[in-house]
């Protein structure tokens, strides 16, 4: 009798145990792994499997951060995977997934860069347009424009929004450079070049006026119209700032070329011989700039 029960157990586990796996085997499957288990029967065999494995890293994190990819979902992007290996060569499957790839990068990164490009301006962009304008390009439906006359529409916006938005944002730090150079060219001692750029000596040298090449050691503050210091030599140590005077902003040039070694002098900067339309740190596009220089020596 005993024995009896004991059969009847250990076939209940038997089942048991089946069940277990079987329920494991459905899950394990769900998950996208193999349905067979691996045999390493060979060196290449376990060359391969390690391989594969090893290439995987460092993949997760990319796929969260640059894909965007919820790694809860990571069953589901296996079995993409094996959906565009299984695809081979068949030409209609690559196009397929090159068309869910691409959308994935316009999703991911073009759209949104369009969309900051037109933040702060007149226009912005509408998310089902675009795809819209992207598909027709590409089935080469002109039902609403040629491909040309589109590119050529979108140039003209980008320069009109930039435009724009680069007025909305900076148009005040121009014309505030501009009114204090008008006033400033009035005040005594002030001279002003033919480029616009205007300087004060405070103290003039007697030594050699470098050349456009040669390499310059000079002291040296600069400010904002408003006051505000953005940079200076003392802060780069008590040692003079070296360069070769074609290496700096278009109005340095000028004046490092006109003055004597020994001089001081006050920089009156415009826009345009300074940074332009680039934002450089505490300097705002088309910011009018101030500087103390003082040229210590020519390196020779």
């Amino acid at each position: 009798m005993k024995k009896i029960i004991l059969v009847a157990l250990v076939i209940l586990a038997s089942a048991s145990f089946s069940t277990i796996e079987a329920k494991k085997d459905k899950k394990n499957k769900k998950k996208g792994q193999t349905e067979q288990p691996v045999q390493l029967k060979n060196s290449s065999d376990s060359l391969s499997y390690v391989a594969g494995m090893s290439v995987t890293n460092g993949l997760i994190p990319y796929l969260m951060q640059s894909q965007g990819v919820d790694t809860a979902y990571m069953a589901d992007f296996i079995e993409g995977f094996k959906e565009a290996v299984k695809a081979g060569d068949n030409p209609q499957q690559k196009a397929r997934m090159a068309g869910i790839d691409i959308a994935g990068q316009l999703t991911q990164r073009m759209l949104p860069g369009v969309k900051k490009e037109f933040t702060d301006t007149p226009d912005s962009i509408l998310t089902e347009l675009f795809y819209r304008g992207f598909t027709d390009a590409l089935a080469n439906d002109t039902t609403v424009m040629k491909l040309q006359a589109a590119e050529e529409l979108f140039k003209a916006k980008q320069a009109y929004n930039k435009s724009a938005k680069e007025e909305k944002l900076y148009g005040p730090n121009r014309e505030a450079g501009r009114k204090f150079l008008t006033e400033n060219k009035l005040k005594d001692g002030v001279i002003t070049t033919p480029s616009g750029l205007q300087y004060k000596v405070l103290k003039q040298g007697d030594g050699e006026v470098p050349q456009r090449t040669d390499k310059v050691k000079v002291h040296y503050e600069g400010r904002l119209v408003d006051g505000t210091v953005f940079d200076s030599s003392a802060k780069h140590g008590s040692e003079p700032a070296s360069f070769r005077a074609d290496q700096v902003i278009k109005g340095w040039t000028e004046a490092l070329t006109l003055m004597p070694v020994g001089s001081k002098w006050q920089l009156y900067i415009p826009f345009e011989l300074a940074y332009g339309e680039r934002n450089a740190g505490q300097i705002k596009p088309y910011s009018a700039l101030i500087f103390d220089v003082e040229l210590v020596g020519i390196e020779k």
